[in-house]
């Protein structure tokens, strides 16, 4: 089996049909992490897992593009909206984390790279960083995993430089850095603090070099599958919408990139899903 480790059947790509992506995921015995973004599709993370006995799991949480409006535009990508402002509310998320199905909180952190319009840069860099702060605390008080967006700023690794520093800062690492795409002293500063990597179906992509050295370089061990669907459709549905079931084909890339069995990277991240997750 696999776990597909970050999704968003919550969105809105999914509105007519996100029962049957699911249980086309679950028939082919994949399970996945549904991934909220800010307060109204966390809430509707919850209602989806609360469906299913098992293989269906939430997460909750404020992305950075949501602390202001923000136009997000990578049609490339399927990516194309904008976001609307909301403020981390501590209380109303940790009410939302009671319920059995959250398995984890996020998904947060830092994005450099979709900024808002006519707003000091230092201003929304220090209300990203704050928020994100305010989310491992609450995850820290739950004891819950948390999921990390990192984006830098154009050809930059900006972000995730204030990513570890923050986490230091924190004490709390108990975390998977989802959709990588720093460095690689980067990923290997953050396995040495303990937390996981994971990759989306970019690691299929003939461009990716850099991303698929990586891959090469740090231990399977230590390493999620995620899509991030409905977007980053790997190889071979590139430009179409992303699903759950789609997992396969980067976990079958990672095994193709290290040289070992998909049979060896389905039981290893998926072994190390379930009890990052506890599921």
């Amino acid at each position: 089996m696999l776990i597909d480790t970050h999704c968003h059947i919550n969105f809105s790509s999914f509105k007519d049909d996100a029962d049957e992506v699911i249980q086309r995921s679950l028939g082919n015995d994949i399970w996945l992490i549904n991934v909220g973004s800010q307060y109204s599709t966390s809430e509707r993370t919850i209602k989806i897992a609360e469906k299913y006995d098992k293989g269906v799991y939430a997460v909750v949480g404020l992305h950075p593009i949501h602390l202001y409006e923000t136009e997000v535009d990578e049609s490339e990508q399927g990516i194309e909206f904008k976001s609307r402002t909301e403020e981390f509310d501590y209380d109303l998320y940790k009410n939302l984390a009671q319920s059995r199905k959250v398995v984890g909180i996020g998904e947060m952190g830092i994005d450099y790279f979709h900024m808002p319009k006519n707003i000091n840069f230092e201003e929304v860099k220090q209300k990203q960083q704050q928020t994100f702060q305010n989310g491992i605390k609450l995850a820290k008080e739950l004891d819950k995993p948390i999921i990390i967006h990192t984006r830098a700023t154009k050809n930059s690794f900006d972000a995730y430089d204030d990513v570890i520093n923050i986490l230091k800062q924190a004490d709390y690492t108990k975390g998977v850095v989802h959709c990588y795409g720093g460095n690689l002293e980067q990923a290997q500063e953050l396995i040495d603090m303990g937390l996981y990597i994971s990759f989306t179906g970019i690691v299929t992509f003939k461009n990716a070099k850099d991303l698929q050295k990586i891959v090469k370089e740090i231990p399977l061990g230590k390493m999620m599958v995620e899509t991030d669907a409905p977007y980053l459709s790997p190889e071979p549905h590139r430009g179409q919408r992303n699903e759950p079931a789609y997992v396969e084909f980067v976990a079958r890339k990672i095994a193709e990139l290290k040289k070992v069995s998909y049979e060896e990277v389905a039981e290893v991240t998926t072994g190390i899903a379930r009890e990052f997750f506890n599921i």
